[in-house]
């Protein structure tokens, strides 16, 4: 999962990067989120069959299956970077779309097989942190990569890290044949040892003339395990999503607003936060000296620094853009620039390409080099809730299991969200405490959503219950980025504070959906906000009956 969530943020750390290198473009937007939306495209139909073979096949062997799959979209996005070709680069996605969600309906499933009944929260937990530390490490050296040697080199960084996942796949997929084996040893041991007594048995009311009350015993005895069989073999169908109650609905409908506003969030973080905080373009009146000049480079022939109105050097801050020229009519040219001239009668931070090297070494040094610095340190700050997320997530899933409360606590992380949106787009202070709340809401969240799926619906039904949900939360994950590409065209290539109103729309929608989740869960039983060991207790019969046999390897 780890190499999954890395390679999956890689877009959203090399945001700047990725522009920079397939070139300034008034589609940009589009075609970056797209990246994000075709990765869920699949999704919104894959999950249901996904969580279907996982149930039928087996979580381990699914895992190394969509591992491979993942490493091969990841090859495939790497090398339509190389050419630059968007075409390639998106069918990319959507090859690693078609193992990303499946995978985690496999790992949801394997670690509700492993843990149900005993800290299951918890072990969703410790599954989020070591998953989302993929994200964390990805935002912290993909930047430093790209800056220092190229977007390709980091894209494929990521296709190697993909490779690793493959062989932790395997190593589950072994470990858990091995277990399956010991257990089915165990149990023919077990059978003979039974078989042995009741015989024995049987040879003593031969002598006593009890025979036929054993036969019925033994016959009995094969009833029931015929029986137990029998309900293991069941088949899952697509259909039995019926069975699912309103509760389960609810909380599918608060995965998709929630979510809505966490990872379509972190996926344009880094452009959000340059404009915001870190690379800030000047709206005020510092101009160069000379305007049709380069500002910094081998091109320059004497300093042109920047100046205000009144002749006094510009004070510029260290999170504010160099000023750029106002127009150029360059038309020499070098083998390493990308154009044969430029000529701009009007020119902005949209017209600087920092991949040319006509920008980031002839002309326009000092803004590519601040720029870069600032796409390192933009992705350093955004990781900051997915690092909450790693560190916060076990305890508060071992919290959670001891306390319950599972559907106020998303209430209350709804509810955060709001502010921290509204924070950051109202606001132009920093965002590092707005993005630790953020790190919490979402850490409190993850630790409880999920974890609930399997206390209202029948443990038969979860690895198709965990694709559901999945499923639909995919279909916000395709629409979503979309409508943040064009919030962010139709206000003239600006993030704040239009985009940061739509997440606040989310968690809003988030909250009601809460409201509505305590009321209907409070209806049912309270089986969310008991502690996870009272509802155990309280249903231990209905439970023990869909646990599956000791042949299952899972279990040990």
């Amino acid at each position: 999962m780890t190499g999954n969530y890395y390679s999956f943020d890689i877009p959203a750390a090399l945001h700047q990067q990725i522009e920079n290198y397939m070139g300034p473009s008034k589609h940009f937007a589009t075609d970056f989120n797209l990246l994000y939306s075709v990765y869920s495209m699949p999704n919104i139909i894959l999950p249901l069959f996904g969580g279907n073979i996982v149930d039928r096949a087996g979580a381990p062997a699914c895992m190394v299956v969509f591992a491979f799959i993942l490493f091969v979209g990841q090859v495939i996005f790497a090398s339509g970077t190389c050419v630059r070709h968007w075409s390639i680069m998106l069918l990319g996605r959507v090859v690693y779309g078609l193992g990303g969600e499946s995978i985690s309906v496999a790992s949801s499933t394997l670690a509700s097989q492993w843990f149900e009944g005993k800290e299951l929260a918890f072990s969703f937990g410790v599954n989020l942190a070591v998953s989302r530390l993929g994200s964390v490490i990805n935002n912290m050296i993909s930047p430093v990569i790209a800056n220092a040697i190229s977007t390709p080199f980091a894209m494929w960084v990521g296709a190697m890290i993909n490779a690793l996942s493959i062989l932790s796949g395997l190593g589950i997929y072994l470990l858990e044949r091995k277990a399956k084996r010991r257990c089915e040893k165990q149990n023919n041991a077990n059978a003979l040892l039974t078989a042995s007594l009741l015989e024995d048995d049987r040879n003593k009311d031969n002598i006593l003339g009890n025979d036929d009350t054993h036969s019925v015993s033994l016959n009995s005895l094969k009833s029931t395990r015929d029986k137990a069989q029998g309900e293991q073999n069941d088949k899952v169908r697509l259909r039995d999503v019926t069975r699912f109650g309103l509760s389960f609905w609810l909380l599918t409908l608060s995965c998709v607003v929630i979510y809505g506003c966490i990872i379509p969030f972190n996926n344009v973080a880094s452009g959000i936060l340059l404009q915001r905080n870190y690379f800030k373009v000047s709206t005020g009146n510092c101009e160069l000296t000379y305007p049709g000049k380069c500002s910094s480079g081998w091109l320059v022939n004497k300093q042109n620094s920047g100046i205000q109105p009144d002749g006094q050097a510009c004070s510029i801050s260290k999170n504010d853009a160099p000023p750029l020229p106002e127009y150029l009519n360059i038309t020499s040219t070098d083998s390493s620039w990308k154009h044969h001239s430029y000529v701009y009668a009007h020119l902005d931070s949209h017209t600087v390409d920092c991949g040319d090297p006509f920008w980031s070494k002839a002309c326009t040094k000092d803004y590519c080099d601040k720029q870069k610095h600032a796409t390192e340190e933009a992705a350093r700050i955004m990781s900051i809730p997915y690092l909450m997320s790693a560190i916060l997530s076990p305890f508060l899933g071992f919290f959670v299991d001891r306390v319950g409360y599972r559907a106020v606590i998303a209430l209350l992380a709804s509810v955060m969200l709001i502010g921290i949106h509204v924070t950051l787009a109202v606001s132009d202070g920093s965002p590092i405490v707005p993005l630790i709340l953020q790190g919490f809401a979402y850490s409190m969240y993850a630790a409880v959503i999920w974890p609930s799926v399997p206390l209202i619906v029948d443990a038969k039904y979860i690895g198709t219950a965990f694709g559901v949900i999945t499923s639909v939360q995919n279909i916000g994950l395709v629409s979503f980025p979309m409508i943040i590409a064009a919030i962010y065209n139709g206000s003239e290539q600006h993030y704040i504070p239009n985009v940061e109103y739509f997440f606040v729309v989310c968690a809003s929608l988030g909250v009601l959906v809460g409201i509505l989740l305590n009321i209907v869960d409070m209806r049912s039983g309270g089986k969310l906000n008991k502690v996870h060991r009272e509802f155990i207790n309280d249903d231990e019969s209905n439970i023990s009956a869909s646990i599956p046999m000791s042949d299952d390897a899972s279990y040990i």
